[in-house]
């Protein structure tokens, strides 16, 4: 699963529409869904392309450089 989904996910099985009265009330609601999600683990599957993720990176640098 991608982190992306991953996190989605977590976000609309678990959190959306949670209530939670501490932080510590919200770690055990995201501790639950990892116990639940790691019994049927599947690996992460890197699908990006690095040189076009090390083109966005130097675009990124340039467009930095360019400010100041």
């Amino acid at each position: 699963m991608r982190w992306q989904g991953f996190f989605a996910k977590l976000t609309r099985k678990r959190l959306k529409r949670g209530i939670f009265h501490s932080i510590v009330d919200l770690q055990a609601a995201i501790n639950r869904f990892l116990a639940e999600y790691n019994k049927e683990p599947k690996p992460f599957v890197w699908t990006a392309d690095p040189h076009k993720i090390i083109e966005k990176v130097n675009r990124g640098k340039q467009a930095l450089e360019s400010i100041h």
